[in-house]
């Protein structure tokens, strides 16, 4: 009688410990965002305070398609800042944007050149940040999902007939921005961003 007390005591204690084991993992993995539902997914990346990514940029217009690789970073003491890293003949550019002033650097370089030549790098339609923007100041932003990703769709809220609708994708599974597709007033793909190795904080 006494060996069954003690086996059961020691099968209550077993199953206690246990049981706080996997509620400490359950914890765990909810502050860590593995269960995010699709509208958490969407309320975490559009409360971004700060963000560091490389991007492959697509840039299409009338005349001609341009790629570019930049290094994107963003947070609220230095704004907006993009470095090309390629094509290599405006390689080292910075392009900085805070409290409204455009700020392009490089001292090697003609900048009267860069507005001419390179007018999309200027635009900030390519900071992840001024789509949060603009889909936070459009009443008519939508979010829209598929197996894999959550699409937000947005207008921008600047008469430019070149940036007027953004879709942003993010995968479900590490809940991060992927792809931003920036499109004229009728729908063509002007600019197409793909976010690699993107850090958010």
């Amino acid at each position: 009688m006494k060996i069954n007390k003690k086996i059961f005591i020691i099968v209550l204690i077993l199953t206690i410990i246990i049981g706080i084991i996997i509620f400490k993992k359950m914890i765990k993995n909810t502050k860590t965002g593995n269960n995010m539902n699709s509208q958490e997914i969407v309320d975490y990346v559009l409360n971004i305070k700060s963000y560091k990514s490389n991007v492959n940029v697509h840039v299409n217009s009338n005349k001609n398609s341009n790629k570019y690789i930049l290094e994107q970073e963003y947070n609220i003491e230095n704004g907006s800042v993009q470095t090309v890293i390629e094509p290599s003949n405006i390689a080292g550019v910075k392009i900085t944007l805070k409290d409204e002033i455009l700020k392009i650097e490089n001292s090697s370089l003609d900048l009267a050149c860069i507005f001419e030549n390179y007018k999309a790098l200027e635009d900030n339609s390519l900071d992840l940040i001024s789509f949060i923007e603009d889909y936070r100041n459009d009443d008519k932003s939508i979010v829209e999902e598929n197996e894999n990703e959550i699409i937000l769709k947005t207008k921008n809220n600047k008469e430019n007939k070149y940036n007027q609708n953004k879709i942003l994708y993010i995968n479900k599974e590490t809940k991060l921005p992927t792809k931003l597709i920036i499109q004229d007033n009728n729908q063509n793909t002007t600019i197409n961003i793909n976010y690699n190795n993107i850090e958010i904080n």
